[in-house]
């Protein structure tokens, strides 16, 4: 993990501005960050001279496309889990208060938005895309599985669209993240400091937001969204998989190539995925974090996550050996017992 945090948090005017300045690495968030954000966004909730919280990012490629996966995956070979498990615990805290924060809470979103950085965005009041936003929830394809809010988040998307994206990793644009409620609005990256000026300036912030909104893309999911809900509405990832299959026997280019991707994913991070896409429905947001990080811990100890990162990021060879490496052979009992509690399970202040 960095020493020195790569954020910049400041105090304009009426606004409490946070920006991720870690572009050569896409903005990954590190321990660091979450350390430096976390309490300056608490007091900013304090603070009654913030009317509003910003989070941009600079670089123009990427708003944040996740976690320091590299640092946690080195970690892990130096026999420093519990510090990985730390930044695990603190993010999910970060996730919670974004998500319960009592005052405006706007993202403004350019490029790349993934994993951690889906935490960071999605859980606020307003979700601002650019022309480059380009959303997705990749894990499975490294062995890990959607987090940081994705247990609650996913389930409330329409037509099995939330099952879908977390078992497949697809990558959505602005059009179909404003037609899923993804993003809240959408305006174009130039207007972003005029929205910053104008927040800071003390506008509010549905004033500051319609004075440059436009209107998004279609969404290119639409055709499919009845194949999605019949499809990804299976109680498993085998099911799943067969109903791919026949849609594709039956000419579906989008089931095809749906197939193909599932078949390179980690098995196991898929059962997980669907089934933490179950649960989280009847899930409170705070329930969804503690699922989390009982998965994550379990994760941290196993095999696939640590597989992936070799695969993608270390060697690159992009060939992952997965245990198990099909889907036949998940044993649902293995993926259960991802979500057991934990006896040090993650708790938010004031609760016990």
């Amino acid at each position: 993990m960095e020493s020195a945090p790569q954020i910049l948090l400041e105090k304009r005017g009426s606004l409490g501005l946070v920006t991720l300045d870690r572009p050569r690495q896409l903005n990954a968030l590190t321990l660091a960050m979450v350390r430096a954000l976390h309490p300056q966004l608490l007091r900013w909730a304090d603070d009654a001279d913030v009317k509003a919280v910003a989070i941009r990012a600079n670089g123009g490629k990427a708003f944040c496309a996740g976690g320091d996966i590299r640092a946690l995956y080195d970690l892990k070979q130096a026999g420093q889990l519990d510090e990985a498990r730390a930044f695990w615990r603190e993010e999910y805290l970060l996730n919670r208060d974004i998500k319960r924060y009592p005052k405006p809470y706007v993202a403004l979103i350019n490029g790349i938005v993934m994993g951690g950085g889906v935490g960071l965005a999605m859980h606020g009041s307003h979700r601002v895309a650019s022309e480059t936003f380009l959303f997705a929830m990749p894990e499975v394809g490294i062995g890990f599985f959607p987090d940081v809010g994705a247990t609650y988040l996913l389930p409330r998307l329409a037509d099995a669209f939330g099952s879908y994206l977390a078992i497949t990793g697809a990558r959505i644009r602005r059009g179909d993240a404003m037609a899923a409620g993804l993003a809240t609005h959408a305006a174009p990256a130039a207007a972003f400091d005029g929205i910053v000026a104008a927040l800071a300036a003390g506008a509010s912030v549905d004033a500051a937001l319609e004075a440059v909104t436009v209107a998004p893309e279609a969404a290119q999911h639409a055709g499919e969204h009845a194949l999605i809900a019949e499809v990804f509405s299976a109680g498993s990832v085998g099911e799943i998989l067969a109903r791919l299959d026949r849609k594709a026997a039956d000419g579906s280019e989008f089931a095809a190539k749906a197939a193909a991707t599932m078949r390179q994913k980690s098995p196991t991070s898929m059962a997980i995925a669907l089934e933490q896409v179950r649960r989280g429905a009847a899930m409170t947001f705070e329930e969804a974090m503690r699922a989390e990080f009982r998965v994550v811990s379990r994760i941290a100890e196993g095999h696939d996550f640590y597989e992936g990162v070799r695969a993608v990021i270390v060697d690159k060879d992009n060939a992952p050996r997965w245990r198990p490496a099909r889907v036949e052979d998940v044993d649902p009992a293995a993926i259960a017992a991802h979500f057991v509690a934990l006896s040090d399970d993650l708790v938010f202040p004031g609760q016990t």
